[in-house]
């Protein structure tokens, strides 16, 4: 939805600027203009564009990439970077996260555990590849099978991938699985140039190739990448923008600064403190919509205070989201009690019942795990100014509950190796950033042997059995029924404390055009032009 309409609740300060018509205050106003010049690491302000002709879009990005391989990236970031380059075999309605015709044209199954994908004809990768059904094979192989790999999870219920002809590939099931095209919407269903996995060790962290329609160029870590135009992509849609440039800047704040300054002409995940600029500003427009994307402190169950369920069960007490929101959010969300808003059709409203913010019940349920003076964590999280904002409301509430500690930080890239990989630190404050299909994101953060399961926890007896039964039936009801058990599971065994969905926030200058909210709050530029 469109953001240029005020609030009429929202009250300016006494002090203020007439800035189009529109009070704008004067501290907001010049606290954000400050520094502007500050953002020089984007280059000249001004239009770029494209030897040939076409303009560049140049996007104000919040994290370096972990990788630009779609099968070792370890980041929920990563995937705006990824979208441009990397077709998926299906893709999904914006609005409804409804799965969709990508480079697969069509699909069936043919038997509860028989896909059958039909793939499109005349598409090549970005080094003169062509895109076939022994290229998927490759990719669908090397991302369920490969030791590095990040996905392997995602594509656990296939058995075997056969080639039938040049366009048509066959993916036998170990188990029903009709989550499995929307799976193929994401990391596992991005397409990568066999003849570059070959050439780069079976790996393409910093050397992407793939159909989409941007092409990698450069990427200067912590700062930019550029991608450019691919001319060859598929039939008549070629892309409407010469170019992309991502702007890494941390800081939320920085971000809008440089939309405002002309230096960017777009800028996602902003925070809900930055909205009412962005409402009142008569240079920029605002894309905003619910999302997916929750704020959750990932718990490593293998430390031994967090090994006791009692320990888990007193943080998700002791937090109180709604002051969390107020605090932290500028009101700009919803409070979370499990990993799906109250919009998303798998809601389970009894399991948002478990965990009023009672600090007393927190300190009872340490006491009898034998915590009567309380328990001292190892947090971790991120150094951007609103993630430290975060640490700090949450660790005034902790205090509340007897719990102790202190947050280290770091970049996004840094700590979410350091916790997932390294398994360093008992929590981690980030935030899950959705994928298209529910079962998908259950069994990323809690099957044993993903990657985000820092602690390499085994599921709550039941779970397994829920979420296989979710993904064995199209009936949407039953589908409904098995991930409430399995969202229930996970609230009652206590693996995650979830915080808030933020809503997605993204602010462009009036020459960008066609950009959209998705429900996954990552934006996708396919369709994004420039005027003027």
């Amino acid at each position: 939805m469109n953001m240029k309409a005020p609030h009429h609740h929202e009250h300016p300060d006494h002090d203020t600027l007439d800035v189009g018509g529109h009070a704008v205050s004067r501290r907001a106003f010049l606290g954000y203009l400050s520094g502007a010049l500050a953002v020089g690491t984007l280059g000249a302000p001004g239009r770029l564009w494209a030897q040939g002709g076409g303009a560049v879009l140049r996007v104000g990005a919040n994290a370096n990439p972990s990788s630009l391989d779609p099968a070792t990236g370890g980041s929920g970031s990563d995937h705006v970077f990824l979208f441009p380059i990397y077709d998926t075999l299906v893709t999904w309605d914006f609005a409804s996260l409804k799965a969709e015709p990508g480079l697969a044209e069509r699909w069936e199954f043919t038997d509860p555990k028989t896909l059958v994908l039909h793939l499109r004809q005349g598409v090549t990768f970005h080094d003169g590849t062509p895109f076939n059904a022994e290229a998927v094979k490759t990719n669908l192989d090397r991302s369920r099978a490969a030791e590095f790999s990040n996905i392997r999870s995602d594509l656990g219920s296939v058995d075997q991938v056969t080639v039938n002809a040049e366009h048509t590939v066959t993916l036998h099931l170990k188990n029903p699985d009709t989550a499995l095209p929307l799976i193929l919407s994401d990391r596992a269903g991005m397409m990568v140039s066999p003849k570059a996995l070959e050439a780069n060790g079976n790996r393409v962290d910093r050397k992407p190739v793939g159909t989409g329609f941007m092409t990698f160029q450069k990427w200067n870590d912590g700062s930019e990448i550029t991608l450019t135009a691919f001319d060859g992509y598929r039939r008549d849609d070629k892309p409407a923008l010469a170019g992309i440039t991502f702007s890494i800047i941390t800081d939320s704040a920085t971000r809008l600064r440089a939309v405002m300054s002309g230096q960017a002409d777009l800028a996602y995940h902003l925070d809900g403190r930055q909205k009412p600029l962005v409402e009142k500003m008569p240079t920029l427009n605002g894309v905003v919509g619910s999302t997916v994307y929750c704020f959750q402190l990932y718990l490593n169950m293998s430390r031994d205070t967090l090994a006791d369920r009692r320990v888990r069960q007193a943080l998700n007490y002791a937090v109180d989201r709604d002051a969390f929101i107020r605090g932290a959010m500028a009101g700009s969300g919803e409070a979370a009690y499990m990993n799906l808003p109250k919009s998303h059709w798998a809601y389970d409203a009894p399991t948002a019942e478990l965990y009023p913010h009672d600090p007393d019940k927190a300190r009872a349920l340490l006491k009898e795990a034998g915590y009567a003076d309380g328990v001292t964590l190892d947090m971790r999280g991120y150094n951007d100014q609103s993630s430290v904002q975060m640490q700090e409301l949450l660790l005034a509430q902790f205090a509340r509950a007897n719990i102790k500690g202190r947050f280290r930080t770091g970049t996004i890239a840094d700590m979410s190796a350091e916790y997932f990989a390294k398994k360093q630190g008992d929590l981690l404050l980030s935030a899950w950033t959705g994928r298209p299909d529910p079962s998908l994101s259950y069994s990323l953060m809690y099957n044993q042997e993903s990657y985000f399961n820092a602690g390499d926890k085994a599921p709550p007896e039941g779970f397994t059995e829920a979420l296989l039964a979710s993904r064995g039936s199209d009936d949407l009801a039953i589908r409904r029924e098995a991930l409430a058990k399995v969202q229930r599971l996970v609230m009652e065994d206590a693996l995650v404390v979830p915080l808030a969905f933020r809503e997605s926030i993204v602010a462009v200058n009036g020459k960008v055009k066609n950009l959209r909210n998705n429900l996954l709050g990552k934006p996708k530029f396919n369709d994004v032009t420039i005027e003027g």
